[in-house]
This record gives C-alpha cells, sequence and structure tokens, in this order.
C-alpha cells in the first residue's frame, strides 16, 4: 500500500524489478497477504507501507504474525530529516515521529531505523537474519529521502550458533524418554513448517513408528507426506479416538507446538503439559528442565541420528474417514460444506485453503488433508481472502477460501484485484447473518446480527462470478462448475440458517464454556 512517506520506496521496489509488487486497498489486507505467502511458501514474506496512517492500520495483521510466528518483513516509509528537524507537528504523526517504532516493538522480534548509509547494510542483515532465525515479523523504517542513498552491500546471513552437545544430549533424553513409554504420540505444530521441516519430520515420524497428529493450529502439515497421519486433535471437540490417543499418551511429544488455548483448553484439563515434551521457540522442555537455545531444525536432524522404531507399543490408527454431508434439498449445514469441497478435490486434486476464524476453522477440520492456512491462535477476521490472494501469487496454485459473511465483510473486496493479477481463487462464503461463533457463546444476543447481505450479487461487479447457494446440490453443482471454470474468481455465497453451526463448533463452545466455569469456580474458591 503506497503513501507519500514511501513513495520514493514504491519507486525504487518497482523500477528495479528485485521483487514481484501487488497492491491492495487496505493496509490490513496487504499484511494478511505477506503473512500468508510466508505461511504457505515457507521463508520471508514482505509487506511495503507508508508511515503513521499506513503502518499503523496495519499493527492488527503483524500481531497476528508475531503470535503464529510467520517472519513477515515490515517495510515503512517514514519522514526525512528535513521534517524531523522542522520543529512541527509531520502529518501521520501519533504522538512522537518514534512512536510508530515504539509499537512495532511490542510486535516484531527485530527492528532498524535505516537513517545511516554507513550502517544499513549491517542493520538489514541483521533484521532479516532475526525474522529467518526466530520465525517472527521484523520492522526496517525508511526515511522518505534515503530510500535511493546508496550503500554498501547486504552481507549474508550469519550462521545459527549451535551447541552441538546440547543438541545432542537433548536428543537423547527425547529419545529415551519415548522408548521407556508404552503410549507414545508425535504432536506437529507449526514451526514444522515455518522451519520449512516437514519433509525431515515426516522421515522422523516414519523412522520412529508413533502415532503422529497435528496440533489445531498445524492443520494442514504432513498432507502430503507418506506417514500415517491419525488427524488432528480437537480434545472435546474433536475425534473421541485422537482425543483419546493424546490424552492417553504417557509420552506426548510436541514438536513446535504453540501452548495455546486453542491448541489446548479444549482438553478440559485431562492433558498435563508439564509431562510433556514441548520443542519450540528454541527450546525443549522434559518435565521440570529445560535445554534453550535448542534450533528445531537441529533438534530433528539429531532426532533422525538415533531413531529408530519405538511402536512395540505403540498404537496406530488410520485416519478417520472424512464425513458425508446430508442428502436431499433440505437446509444446508456446515458439514455439507466440508463434503462439497471434498467431493470437488477427490475429482479434481487437492486445492490449497485459506481459512479465516469462526465456523469455518472447524469446517476446515473435515476436510481431507491439503495445505491449509489459517489464523487459529491469534483468531483475527479478514484473513481468507486476501491469503487466498497471497497462495496464487506465491505459488500459482489455485486456492479455495472458506470463511463467513462478518470476515467477507472485511476484507473481501480485495477480490476486486484479481482481474489485474490473472487470479481466481475459489471463495466459499458462510452466510448465516450474524457472527456465528458469537453467536454460538450469545446465542440470545441481538448485537451478533448482520443482516443479510448479497455476496454473490457484488462478484460481477468486482470481476467475478457469484452463486448463490441454499441446498445441497446446488452447493455440489456451484463447486464444481467453480472447479471447472478459470480466470476469473468464484464466489459461492452459501445460505446457512442463522443457528447452524458444526457439530466441532458446538462441542468447542461447550467446552470453552465448561473451562471457564471451572476457572471461575477455582478462582473464588482462593
Amino acid at each position: 500500500m503506497p503513501g507519500d512517506f514511501a513513495l520514493p520506496l514504491f519507486d525504487a521496489i518497482e523500477s528495479s524489478g528485485t521483487l514481484p509488487l501487488y497492491t491492495l486497498s487496505h493496509e490490513p489486507a496487504a499484511a494478511f497477504a505477506a503473512d500468508a505467502a510466508s505461511r504457505i511458501r515457507g521463508g520471508i514474506s514482505a509487506v511495503a507501507l507508508t508511515y503513521g496512517a499506513g503502518a499503523l492500520n496495519a499493527v492488527n495483521a503483524v500481531a497476528s504474525a508475531h503470535a503464529e510466528k510467520s517472519p513477515v518483513v515490515v517495510i515503512s516509509g517514514a519522514p526525512g530529516a528535513a521534517e524531523r528537524a522542522s520543529g512541527l507537528l509531520v502529518h501521520h504523526q501519533a504522538k512522537t515521529l518514534d512512536s510508530q517504532l515504539a509499537i512495532f516493538r511490542e510486535i516484531t522480534c527485530d527492528q532498524a531505523q535505516l537513517d545511516d548509509p554507513a550502517r544499513a547494510p549491517a542493520d538489514i542483515a541483521r533484521v532479516l537474519d532475526s525474522a529467518r532465525r526466530y520465525s517472527r515479523p521484523v520492522y526496517l523504517e525508511i526515511p522518505r529521502d534515503m530510500a535511493h542513498a546508496p550503500c554498501a552491500p547486504v552481507p549474508p546471513a550469519a550462521e545459527d550458533p549451535v551447541d552441538a552437545e546440547t543438541v545432542e544430549a537433548c536428543a537423547e533424553e527425547i529419545l529415551a524418554r519415548l522408548s521407556a513409554a508404552r503410549r507414545p504420540v508425535l504432536m506437529v505444530g507449526i514451526e514444522v513448517r515455518r522451519f520449512g521441516l516437514e519433509d525431515e519430520v515426516a522421515a522422523l515420524a516414519a523412522e520412529l513408528a508413533i502415532p503422529v497428529v497435528t496440533s489445531f493450529m498445524g492443520r494442514g502439515l504432513l498432507a502430503g507426506a507418506a506417514v500415517p497421519l491419525a488427524g488432528t486433535y480437537l480434545g472435546n471437540a474433536g475425534d473421541p479416538r485422537i482425543t483419546a490417543l493424546v490424552e492417553e499418551s504417557d509420552a506426548l511429544l510436541l514438536l513446535g507446538v504453540i501452548v495455546s488455548d486453542t491448541n489446548f483448553g479444549v482438553s478440559g484439563g485431562r492433558i498435563d503439559l508439564r509431562s510433556t515434551i514441548q520443542a519450540l521457540d528454541r527450546r525443549v522442555t522434559l518435565g521440570r528442565h529445560t535445554y534453550f537455545d535448542v534450533p528445531l531444525a537441529a533438534l530433528v536432524r539429531a532426532l533422525r541420528r538415533r531413531a529408530r522404531p519405538l511402536a512395540a507399543h505403540a498404537r496406530s490408527m488410520a485416519p478417520a474417514a472424512a464425513p458425508d454431508g446430508g442428502r436431499g434439498e433440505g437446509p444446508l449445514a456446515p458439514r455439507d460444506v466440508a463434503a462439497a469441497i471434498n467431493g470437488v478435490m477427490a475429482r479434481h486434486g487437492a486445492f490449497p485453503v485459506a481459512g479465516d476464524v469462526g465456523d469455518c476453522l472447524f469446517v476446515a477440520m473435515d476436510l481431507v488433508p491439503t495445505d491449509y492456512v489459517a489464523p487459529g491462535y491469534y483468531a483475527t477476521m479478514g484473513f481468507a481472502v486476501p491469503a487466498a490472494l497471497a497462495i496464487q501469487a506465491a505459488t500459482g496454485r489455485r486456492p479455495i477460501a472458506i470463511l463467513g459473511d462478518g470476515a467477507f465483510q472485511m476484507t473481501g473486496w480485495e477480490l476486486g484485484h484479481c482481474r489485474r493479477y490473472g487470479w481466481d481463487p475459489i471463495v466459499v462464503v458462510l452466510n448465516n447473518g450474524g457472527w456465528g461463533m458469537l453467536a454460538a457463546f450469545r446465542p440470545a444476543a441481538r448485537y451478533t446480527d448482520l443482516g443479510e447481505w448479497d455476496f454473490a450479487g457484488c462478484a460481477d461487479a468486482l470481476g467475478g462470478h457469484g452463486e448463490r447457494v441454499a441446498t445441497r446440490p446446488e452447493l455440489e453443482r456451484a463447486l464444481e462448475a467453480a472447479a471447472r471454470t478459470r480466470g476469473r474468481f468464484q464466489l459461492i455465497d452459501v445460505r446457512l440458517p442463522p443457528c447452524a453451526v458444526s457439530d466441532a463448533l458446538r462441542r468447542f463452545v461447550e467446552t470453552a464454556k465448561s473451562g471457564a466455569g471451572a476457572r471461575a469456580q477455582n478462582s473464588s474458591l482462593t
């Protein structure tokens, strides 16, 4: 998203042709898109913005990337030296000229103001190295009078320091713990993809021969791997077989799994995280002690060097069959959406999927394994459409976006850019006339209503094609036609009854409510 303080920067980006440049309509969407490009492709991506009104508009999306460990490089224009010295307040300035930098310090892992050409190469190298090493967003601020200033080349990235003895000792202790267990289980999470380790983790799982599941946030990991992936752990909200597999494990190895309420709050307290093995954020915790400065890649390779089958007492489990939708002309239910998308993928091959917040997160749990990105932990709305555009830009693959009507109202209008760039995603809007997930928590509330919006009717004006469906046969026909039609985006406006929610969401809400009640009771007792 260009703006006056960033115009010299955008001139340089456009004239150099070093990086592809895509512009969208609103800064949050641009930042969501950069986040999704990083998630689907691996490695860093960048979002370029102007100062103040531009970059501060993207704070929420960058915070999401920080929470979910996505290495987005935020590049912001800024006032130049003359403006700083003028003594005048500068437009887009919030409190002080450095307020924006202070805000981004909270949601990025490294920052630099590139106001000195002599220091800039080292600062850029350090900041980019931090993004790769920690898989978190970073921030570069370029004053507008510095964009064309000559400087030396940026030095190559520094080697990631690894204490080999520490890594080897850690790997030995993990394998000893798994070997002594009767029911070892491996749960993989988002760091596995962030650090490009899916193939190696799949090989490790095969070598250990123990059951493998993904976390809620890790849905889509190992989708194409030759490993017996049992499914996704959702605790009380999920498949009872997988719930039992994880919660009865006496050696649960959490590989790159964020320990959050969305990943483990659904357990109803049946997982004692103190007895798990947690490898995350460059440290490994086993019981009451921790190994520090252990990069996940180094740990996985050390485990592979020692790996041997450990499945003498481990239970294997075939993946659960994808649920069937309903039959006939009855009202649509969320499970029908998953069943219809699975049918299309069975006929046309797997599509990468971008999900949003709300019931679509749980609908996606019923999809056949495929590449999948969604803000499952930070849980911000508006992610799916910009994410779908980024998936197609970054990989060339045609995506499916699944989102609710509330999320579409935020960023769905970015579909108007598809015509310029030749993108043609399939967009499935679960339209129940309200914020369905909030309504699941507050069924009697009127403030969760959104009214009736004709999203299908908007599609043609934005350069795509829209279909409104209200029955299962209509949905199946619309998805099949969308899969066969290339060249412009396809929007399917799925009309659901206001009270229609997936079984998984209903169970998730019940678990969340019961957990909140138990915590409140414990608090009152203390």
